[in-house]
């Protein structure tokens, strides 16, 4: 059954009104979106050949050859083809910019376009979600997941590694003078180096470990998606735009095929219904189909068929801001250089040999985690990313004219939480959707205390030899009031959104879903992505997703049915 659907309110509030709930097509499982969670569950919840699994992407297959370039990372950010271009509503905290909050649309979804940093976070962050009310949740119980889905191929110092997982890990493989220096001058400082994040401890300075091998990226879609069986149907170009109840149980999901003027298709879930549209889409989905705030769905003109009103609540990201500096003429090459031909092409042949290539790097290419001084002891409270380039205004997005270096950092746990809501009942516009940043006073002070760390890295006796002059902030930002000023101006997301469907154990407290990703209130209908995170890791957050998509396959298919 097909039919034709503009953005019209009638097809905003449901496509199906009079489509009848004994569906033409259904499946066991139905998956909304193809992302860092979504592969995953997808195609573990197909390997029993017992279970027909339906996919469901909102954007094309991943057959752009940038998608797998780790170079790519810049021209494929901010392709609406491939991701979803949604920006902040403008805020007096950061000078009423609308700062781009970029989500992939494509198989892979988000770890197809993102920095291909692998960082699990700490082990206080997962048993700080257990604490919350969520058992299961713990470092020792989630570690078994971020085991089985990483495949690392680097030193094992570590009982943490897991080494025959899907996705391959790897460290860094292109050594740098500059790079060399920065860990150095940070030894210099107090902090360790530290050659495995990864594994008994963060703190420290050192390489990152990336999400590419042989020269190319690894996604989810590449690691889980390449090889689907039979049982497994995946769907592209196939916007989710309601969720079909009988009752309080989730028994299909409506989709457009093709975009606002596609043909509308309804598709039945004869055990669950598991949403893994990410931080931003999964409580827009979820919102459209009448779960979410009563007010305001009720202001919209959308039926409210479940009151829940933490979705959409509790969004958190890290801010982030960078600190950039001019390197001395003649000391190194940097990419700035070598990204220009004629250099550039000879970087391409080294990636065609399988050479050490800027081609085949992450955005950063070195870490360091270390403490404020502002927060809970020792355990590091900032993170910051370095590496030998130095990007228009610090935004890492095009590469400046002038050779340069460039120092971010953010806060690891930001006390600031936003939110994400419908604009309209038209499923095809764009939510509203507000962070906050800044508008926690201890955010303000670790982030400031972040770009002094970040400034003393950049002026120690070992970078001395490259480091010419500070071009961001400059020298006449010196106060607190000063420098605060300059991370309103130029701080931007670090693409890090989750917490909008969060984990716990009473919807009065704000949960969406419970231990078992469960919605609740709602049967057959689960949550699993970033928008479940009860507190944002310390880390970069895919790697954590991916964890997410390993452990709500297991609770599905060990019949935790919701």
């Amino acid at each position: 059954m097909a039919a034709r659907c503009g953005a019209t309110p009638r097809c905003a509030q449901r496509i199906s009104e009079d489509i009848d709930v004994d569906f033409a097509e259904s499946f066991d499982y139905v998956v909304v979106g193809a992302g860092a969670a979504g592969a995953i569950v997808a195609r573990r919840l197909a390997e029993d050949p017992a279970v027909t699994v339906c996919l469901l992407e909102a954007g094309p297959a991943d057959r752009h050859p940038y998608l797998h370039l780790p170079a790519g990372f810049i021209k494929m950010l901010f392709d609406p083809s491939y991701t979803w271009t949604y920006g902040s509503e403008p805020d007096p905290r950061t000078q009423e910019r609308r700062i781009p909050l970029p989500q992939g649309k494509t198989l892979g979804g988000s770890s197809a376009i993102n920095g291909l940093i692998y960082n699990r976070g700490q082990a206080e962050d997962y048993d700080g979600w257990a604490g919350l009310g969520n058992p299961g949740w713990s470092f020792a119980e989630v570690l078994p997941y971020f085991e089985r889905n990483e495949r690392w191929l680097g030193p094992v110092g570590s009982t943490r590694r897991g080494t025959a997982g899907p996705v391959p890990v790897t460290p860094s493989d292109w050594a740098h003078p500059i790079c060399e220096a920065f860990i150095a001058g940070a030894q210099e400082l107090g902090l360790p180096r530290n050659p495995d994040y990864n594994g008994d401890t963060q703190a420290g300075v050192g390489y990152f470990q990336r999400t590419i091998h042989r020269g190319w990226r690894q996604s989810t879609a590449r690691g889980y998606l390449r090889s689907p069986g039979s049982n497994l149907a995946i769907r592209t170009h196939a916007q989710a735009t309601h969720i079909t109840l009988d009752g309080t149980r989730a028994v299909g999901v409506e989709y457009a095929h093709g975009g606002p003027q596609g043909s509308a298709k309804v598709i039945g879930a004869k055990r669950e219904v598991v949403i893994c549209a990410g931080a931003i889409n999964t409580p827009r989905l979820l919102q459209l189909s009448g779960i979410g705030p009563a007010e305001q769905l009720q202001a919209l003109g959308i039926p409210v068929v479940h009151p829940l009103a933490g979705v959409g609540a509790h969004l958190k990201d890290h801010f982030s801001v960078r600190v950039v500096g001019r390197v001395r003429s003649g000391s190194a090459l940097t990419i700035n250089e070598l990204a220009r031909i004629p250099r550039l092409w000879g970087q391409a042949a080294r990636w065609l040999a399988g050479r050490p290539n800027i081609l085949a790097l992450s955005p950063s290419l070195v870490h360091f985690f270390w403490h404020s001084g502002l927060g809970d002891g020792m355990r590091p409270d900032l993170q910051g990313v370095f590496t030998p380039a130095s990007y228009r205004e610090g935004y890492v997005g095009q590469l400046d004219t002038y050779p340069g270096m460039t120092c971010g950092v953010w806060a690891h746990r930001p006390r600031s939480e936003g939110e994400v809501r419908l604009r309209s009942n038209d499923p095809w516009a764009d939510p509203l959707i507000r962070p906050n940043y800044l508008s926690h006073e201890e955010d303000m002070r670790v982030l400031t205390a972040g770009v002094r760390l970040a400034r003393g890295l950049l002026r120690t006796q070992a970078l001395a030899p490259f480091f010419e002059a500070e071009a961001m902030p400059g020298a006449d930002a010196q106060s607190d009031a000063d420098i605060l000023a300059y991370i309103r101006r130029y701080g931007v997301s670090s693409y890090h959104l989750c917490g909008t469907a969060r984990m716990g154990p009473t919807p009065e407290a704000g949960a969406v879903v419970d231990a078992r990703l469960c919605v609740h209130g709602l049967q057959q209908l689960r949550v699993a992505d970033s928008s479940i995170m009860p507190a944002i890791p310390s880390a970069n957050i895919c790697a954590a997703s991916m964890m997410i998509g390993e452990k709500a396959a297991d609770l599905i298919l060990e019949r935790t049915t919701c």
